[in-house]
């Protein structure tokens, strides 16, 4: 029978330190959010050999009192909290005081500190958490921590590490979470002796975001500004265009943490719904700030995951604050003309605009428009023609003549026309930073050269759900408004390929794409309160067999299809009888729709019903819109024109962009005339 006895202290520190210590990057983070604890306004980390090596980590700080340098290595021994009662609203990143022990078992340290209050230092080396030497060290204000040779005595550990170059990523990923989640702090990152990253330390989280994230990324970010239920959303998300194929550019922060929240990563993805691809996801940097007590940092040893007091407040926050930044951008995508050469090309740190000349930024600048546009895509999606009807239906808010009869049961409230603004000043040259400063940041990021041209200031057109439920009942006469100044004048110039609209207006071209654009206004037109397709019954109701999954989930789902002008019944055997569909489907056609609203029902109506219905309209939409390809009559392609310069279509439901700008100044320079 085993006998139970306690474990040896160094056996002990090891198994701690397995918690706290999981590769090099651990150790970074662990002692970078020590020196910002510790009030440093400076802190420079240096790797080498992926920081297997050696890591060091200087700051500016208030430094260690030279009678607690060795105190500060034992266990437990913190100088962030005192009594139980501070676990209830911890405000510092560590707090538990096992980093700094945890780590000396593993490695060889050194430190080297000293206070405002002494003159001079002390230097102390440990080796597995071992005190090998004690002495003064003359040295400046703050501490400095090396660490050498991480896992030495732990070769078990060894085998589980990756290549130096890994290693160095994880480790300037860290570092780059530590310079977004304190932009306060000038960060600098040095790996085998060359500078990768170093932020300004002005306060500024935009000027954190281009340093880290690069200017292309920086450029397609969007300003995030929101509160209520005591909490506060800032910070930057991408525009529905910007979406990435991977989540690795959401980077949440709670109370100054950097944190991995299901919740606030649901939230941000919520708000983008239908309005970015599928396969895509939206990159951000935002910052929650709440009550100290309304969130607990202490359920897991590496304190990247935290526990909400109310989980339901966090994602109204974050979401709204999300949706409503996208709802107020009224940017389009820029035409590509002129691939830009391979050397303009960004790197993500940013570091070349360190040692470029005010020339070279010029005439990266000159180009500027083009670096970072997102691709344009054209599919042509296979579908039905969209009965009259239902092309000339009108947006919510549209008036409609007094002949037309087509008009939705339930009026709509007119919806504010949006008047497009000044072109954004120039971008102003900037000249060559010296060797060790930070790069600058535009002061404005609308006169950077990809930016699409702004719009003025004008209230943004609430969702058609809001629309419809305010909406007078058929006002005769309507009430005196305040005058808005009359939009610039446009003009429909043609249509090329019978897929793309051009529009001119001013000193620019738009492309639209008539299929997506139409689609977008009948996925708002489904999604508004009030409106009931017009139905047809079949003089000989069709039935068909479909797969038996695909069969069982729309017979689950009858009232959903119902209220999109479906009557669908078991026909026994495995078969569906349909004897009602929407006038806008053609009976032909009604066996291959239904097998593509099943597939979508599969993918999204078993966990939310709210996406499962969106889900439908999406199909629904594209049915009934008009398809590339196809010829249209003037009158038609001029109601899609309108629709896209008021504002009201911006992307479609999977998230393309409906319309691309193409300046003057763009086509000049093509010509050599400019």
């Amino acid at each position: 029978m085993p006998h139970i006895q306690p474990l040896d202290p160094h056996v002990a520190d090891l198994i701690a330190a397995g918690e706290v210590v999981e590769r090099p990057a651990s150790v970074v983070k662990e002692l970078v959010e020590n020196a910002i604890d510790a009030g440093a306004t400076a802190v420079t980390v240096e790797i080498q050999h992926g920081g297997m090596t050696l890591i060091r980590v200087t700051d500016n700080g208030c430094g260690i009192a030279a009678e607690e340098a060795e105190t500060a290595f034992l266990r437990h021994a913190t100088s962030k909290i005192r009594s139980e009662y501070d676990l209830e609203a911890i405000g510092t990143l560590g707090f538990r005081g096992e980093a700094l022990a945890a780590i000396a078992a593993v490695s060889r340290v050194d430190l080297l500190t000293r206070t405002a209050d002494e003159s001079v230092g002390v230097s102390v080396e440990l080796e597995g958490g071992v005190v090998v030497s004690r002495e003064e060290a003359g040295c400046p204000q703050g501490t400095t921590m090396v660490v050498r040779d991480l896992f030495y005595n732990t070769p078990a550990r060894l085998k589980f590490m990756k290549k130096d170059s890994a290693e160095g990523a994880a480790v300037f990923a860290a570092v780059q979470r530590q310079a977004l989640s304190h932009p306060e702090v000038s960060i600098r990152f040095l790996r085998d002796g060359r500078q990768e990253l170093l932020t300004p330390g002005d306060g500024q989280l935009k000027s954190a975001v281009y340093a880290v994230l690069g200017r292309e990324m920086a450029l397609g970010l969007r300003s995030v500004t929101g509160s209520g239920e005591e909490m506060t959303v800032n910070g930057f998300t991408s525009l529905p265009t910007c979406c990435r194929g991977t989540r690795g550019y959401q980077h949440f922060f709670v109370n100054g943490r950097y944190v991995k929240s299901r919740t606030m990563m649901a939230a941000l993805e919520e708000a983008y719904a239908n309005q970015k691809m599928v396969g895509k996801f939206p990159g951000c940097v935002l910052h929650l700030t709440t009550k100290l007590n309304a969130v607990d940092v202490n359920v897991h040893p590496t304190k990247q995951e935290v526990k909400f007091g109310s989980e339901r407040k966090v994602f109204d926050a974050v979401y709204y604050a999300v949706r409503a930044a996208l709802e107020q951008d009224q940017t389009r995508p820029t035409a590509v003309l002129e691939r830009p050469r391979a050397h303009d090309s960004v790197i993500p740190n940013q570091t070349r605009f360190q040692t470029m000349t005010a020339q070279q930024y010029r005439a990266l600048t000159s180009q500027g428009a083009a670096e970072g546009a997102p691709e344009r895509r054209h599919p042509v999606r296979p579908g039905l023609s969209a009965l009259e009807r239902i092309r000339t239906a009108p947006l919510p808010g549209e008036r409609l003549p007094l002949h037309d009869y087509t008009a939705p049961r339930t009026p709509a409230a007119p919806a504010p026309v949006s008047t497009p603004a000044k072109p954004a000043s120039a971008p102003v040259a900037r000249t060559e930073p010296e060797a060790h400063t930070a790069p600058a940041v535009p002061e404005r990021e609308e006169s950077a050269p990809m930016n699409e041209r702004p719009v003025s200031p004008t209230p943004t057109h609430p969702e058609p759900e809001a629309k419809a439920e305010t909406a007078p009942a058929a006002p005769e006469v309507l009430p005196p408004v305040a005058e808005e100044p009359e939009p610039e004048p446009w003009r429909l110039a043609g249509e090329i390929f019978h897929t793309y609209i051009i529009v001119e207006q001013g000193e620019r071209v738009l492309l639209i794409d008539k299929h997506a654009a139409h689609e977008r206004m009948h996925f708002d037109r489904l999604k508004a309160a009030g409106y009931t397709p017009m139905c047809q019954m079949l003089l000989t109701p069709v039935v068909f067999t479909p797969p038996a999954e695909e069969g069982a989930v729309l017979l689950q789902n009858q009232q959903l299809l119902a209220d999109f002008g479906f009557e669908v019944e078991d026909f026994g055997g495995g078969g569906l009888i349909v004897r009602q569909c929407p006038d806008y489907v053609d009976a032909g056609d009604i066996e291959s729709t239904l097998s593509e609203l099943a597939g979508r029902l599969l993918s999204t109506g078993r966990a939310d019903p709210a996406a499962a219905r969106d889900g439908v309209m999406h199909t629904m939409a594209c049915k009934a819109a008009i398809k590339g390809g196809q010829k249209n009559d003037p009158h038609e392609l001029e109601r899609v024109a309108k629709a896209v310069l008021s504002g009201a279509v911006k992307y479609c439901p999977h998230g393309r962009p409906v319309a691309i700008e193409l300046t003057r100044s763009q086509l000049e320079k093509q010509f050599k005339r400019a």
